[in-house]
């Protein structure tokens, strides 16, 4: 095919695509990408080829992807399509099938959402709209608490502003988890056959959904505040929403349990989609957190609690007098183990056996310690809460990127408002005893030695730099790291304890390190986790053990992959 040709075939796409599109924004976007194409301009030529020459890929994280015009950005032609497919997936494996569908305030995400619920209501699928705008866990826990087939949520938790996401939850036998393999198959062969067969103008819409009742909002906090250990409530902190919706229901469950409300970053406390006081909405973000810290000094508190702005991830300060700030955010692993270590320590003797800490294999081995020393099951899932939360007989799961779940039987998903309650609740329980979060960190070191863990993150333009170093860790075996030797390799791909395939590979190294090779399944980046673990002589002793080795890791890694 001739590029003239090519050029005229593609907007022949683009004006097919636009005479569907629902939505005025979107349409006058691709409309005048439609005649700068027309008239030769190349740059509008190579848009329609970002957006045309494939499509976003509906799969176990539902949809996620930047905003605008064509099949591969995030728009109402794509939701209208996914919502028919789902629909149909749903139709077909229940007699009477049900669904809630969330949203946050983002940018579109209330038109997808009821989007979602005119289409599904349509189709013969009961759907339960949320009155506004509320944190992806009370959607999640909406879906266990009312029984219901399914659940969406419109979110792209802490993606940039620029982007929003569709997550899908099945019930019944799922039990309130996102979908996985090979369910997500199905239903994007269903969203296919909706985009092959039917114009979006003739899918059928209907406005008679239900919106989702304020008592099941109300659940939600009484039976989050039911989970927490009774004890001290006294704990001072600043509280950040990042822009997100976070805040109306943490402040709920915070009054309830018993505390006193925060200080609050104005700032960032209501819903906005420009996310105006950060680059990315994301507490991990170097700078994210610089407001809360600002006002924790001003105010002399004693912990900083910041969920993202969907509300299912959490980060934790504490105060750090080495930092120039006067506070550092605690790393996941950190809060992953320090929530951990409350929750078993808790959990009464008698009650332990069949109960079980789980996390994702890219997340601190230090877990596995704190089963051991507690008499509880340990299990490593592959990346992902879809897969951490089906683990059974599980009281706590976490991933090291901040996500956390510590009421399972609630919430089949990382929620980050549940999590912020119960970590209130350990570090009161620690001021009670004339301790902080410091010295407890202190005290694992010494209870189970130094657990100290990095990333290295090789971001690319190229996928197939991340294809070659992937092939070749399986094609030639690296024996060494740092000078450490390898003895044992796990490739996941040959499958590994069970689990489902994935392009992984972990290393044991003589010393009691590991290295994971993992490419991002939602970014260009291939990610190397490093774990080290020092266990003799003192406590100071340890972490600079800790921390050498981790550099030589870290030097080691960055070599490889450059």
């Amino acid at each position: 095919m001739s590029a003239e040709n090519d050029v005229t075939t593609l907007i022949e796409q683009a004006e097919a695509w636009q005479a569907q599109d629902p939505d005025p924004d979107t349409s006058l976007e691709l409309g005048d990408l439609i005649a700068r194409a027309s008239a030769g301009d190349a740059e509008a030529i190579a848009g329609l080829h970002a957006r045309f020459d494939t499509r976003l890929a509906f799969g176990t994280a539902g949809l996620r992807g930047e905003m605008g015009a064509g099949p591969n950005r995030m728009n109402r032609v794509l939701v209208s399509q996914a919502a028919a497919g789902l629909a149909a997936y749903l139709l077909d494996h229940a007699e009477t099938p049900t669904i809630v569908i969330g949203f946050d305030g983002r940018y579109k995400s209330y038109d997808f959402a009821k989007d979602t619920a005119e289409i599904m209501t349509a189709a013969g699928v009961r759907a339960l709209l949320m009155p506004r705008e509320l944190p992806t866990p009370v959607t999640a826990f909406a879906l266990r608490h009312l029984d219901l087939s399914a659940a969406v949520m419109v979110t792209a938790s802490h993606n940039p502003g620029k982007d929003n996401g569709y997550k899908v939850y099945l019930g019944g036998a799922d039990a309130g988890s996102q979908i996985i393999s090979p369910t997500d198959v199905t239903i994007a062969a269903n969203i296919a056959e909706i985009a092959d067969t039917i114009t979006v103008p003739n899918i059928p819409r209907s406005d008679d959904y239900d919106l989702v009742p304020e008592a099941v909002i109300d659940a939600y906090v009484h039976e989050t505040v039911a989970t927490l250990t009774p004890g001290p409530r006294d704990i001072s902190f600043v509280y950040t929403a990042m822009h997100g919706v976070g805040w109306e229901v943490a402040a709920r469950v915070f009054t309830e349990a018993g505390f006193t409300l925060p200080q609050i970053v104005a700032e960032q406390i209501h819903p906005d989609p420009a996310f105006p006081t950060v680059p990315f909405p994301n507490p991990e973000e170097p700078g994210a957190m610089d407001l809360s810290f600002a006002l924790a000094s001003q105010v002399d508190a004693e912990l900083v609690i910041a969920n993202d702005p969907d509300a299912d991830r959490l980060a934790v300060g504490i105060p750090d007098p080495d930092s120039a700030s006067g506070w550092r955010r605690l790393t996941g692993n950190e809060v992953g183990t320090l929530l951990a270590e409350h929750i078993a320590s808790v959990l009464p003797q008698d009650q332990r056996a069949g109960k079980a800490l789980a996390q994702s294999l890219v997340s601190s081995p230090l877990l596995g310690a704190i089963a051991e020393h507690y008499g509880l099951g340990y299990v490593q899932t592959l990346t992902g809460f879809k897969f951490v939360n089906r683990v059974p007989g599980l009281i706590f799961g976490y991933e090291e990127a901040l996500g956390y779940l510590v009421d399972p039987q609630l919430v089949r998903d990382k929620d980050g408002v549940s999590a912020a309650a119960a970590f209130l609740v350990y570090a009161a329980a620690l001021k009670a005893e004339g301790k902080t979060i410091a010295d407890a960190l202190g005290d694992i070191v010494d209870r189970y030695g130094r657990y100290d863990s990095d990333q290295v993150s090789l971001r690319v333009t190229d996928l197939g730099q991340i294809r070659r170093i992937m092939t070749g860790l399986r094609e030639q075996p690296p024996t060494e790291f740092a000078g450490i030797p390898v003895t044992h390799t796990d490739d996941f791909l040959q499958g590994v304890d069970d689990l489902p395939t994935s392009d992984v590979m972990r290393y044991y190294l003589a010393d009691g390190s590991r290295v994971i090779f993992r490419p991002s399944g939602t970014e260009p980046k291939l990610k190397v986790y490093l774990d080290v673990v020092a266990s003799e002589g003192s406590r100071a002793q340890r972490y600079a053990d800790a921390a050498a080795t981790l550099a030589r890791l870290r030097t080691a890694v960055h070599d490889y992959v450059a």
